[in-house]
């Protein structure tokens, strides 16, 4: 297969398992594979060194701006974002030049199949789960924040129908640690945001969450993953919550401090 004018940008933290096969599916298709990572402490940066085309380290701060800042450094405008741990079907790759040599939309989502081991979750909302990861970067922009940015789009979005492989997941204990990094990315977002969150509100939100994974996205069809997958989404609200808590404590904590010295001061 001919290379198309598209560059893929891959973001890395630690994934020296990965970033070989990530990149080796994109040889020979992609015009461009860029590889940012962020301070890892493996052979993450040796690997990719090899294979990309362009290695750049910078730490991610703030999630949405590292990722425009990543996409920025691409010579073409169409760009594929990519995890290490994915890799790009052929079918996906012609797809994806069809897509972007006659197109009239700003950006295209495309589904993802997720893996835990061996296990495609195809129930509980995680399959298609189709994500925006093909994009014209003059006319698609992320949010500057620190979790969960949301997508700035000028223009129309299209659907592509070939899957991103997604093995994300080698057992539990890895999504136990991605649930544990998350949970607190998105506590510090509530704090940053001044985002109200009362008890009621997350009980609520985490058994929403699990009757509408498992029950009403039939989770349950995928077993004994299914019936995990819904219950780490509940308590992706509730550690959520608790770390939340804390920090707010915390916050009060250092203010009345600066609140004491300040008065203190003031009575000398």
């Amino acid at each position: 297969m001919s290379k198309t004018g598209l560059s893929v940008v891959i973001l890395t933290k630690n994934e020296e398992e990965n970033i070989a096969a990530c990149i080796k599916s994109l040889k020979g298709w992609a015009d461009e594979i860029i590889v940012v990572d962020d301070m890892s402490s493996d052979k993450t940066v040796p690997i990719a060194q090899e294979l990309a085309d362009k290695v750049l380290i910078k730490k991610m701060d703030v999630e949405g701006t590292h990722r425009n800042w990543a996409y920025a450094q691409a010579r073409n405008a169409w760009v594929l974002s990519l995890d290490a741990d994915e890799t790009v079907t052929p079918e996906l790759q012609s797809e994806i030049t069809a897509a972007i040599a006659s197109t009239e939309h700003a950006c295209f989502s495309v589904p993802l199949r997720n893996y835990i081991g061996n296990h495609w979750v195809r129930y509980g909302g995680w399959y298609p789960a189709a994500k925006v990861r093909l994009f014209d970067k003059n006319k698609f922009k992320y949010e500057d924040v620190v979790v969960h940015p949301r997508a700035f789009v000028d223009g129309t979005c299209g659907h592509l129908k070939c899957d991103i492989v997604h093995k994300g997941y080698p057992d539990f204990g890895h999504f136990l640690a991605s649930l544990n990094r998350q949970t607190t990315l998105e506590a510090q977002k509530w704090i940053t945001t001044n985002r109200k969150m009362g008890r009621g509100r997350i009980a609520w939100r985490a058994i929403d969450r699990f009757f509408r994974r498992y029950i009403g996205k039939k989770g349950w069809k995928d077993g004994y993953i299914g019936f995990m997958v819904a219950f780490y989404d509940t308590m992706y609200q509730l550690i959520s919550y608790a770390k939340f808590r804390q920090m707010l404590d915390e916050k009060e904590q250092k203010t009345e401090s600066r609140e004491q010295i300040t008065e203190h001061r003031k009575d000398l």
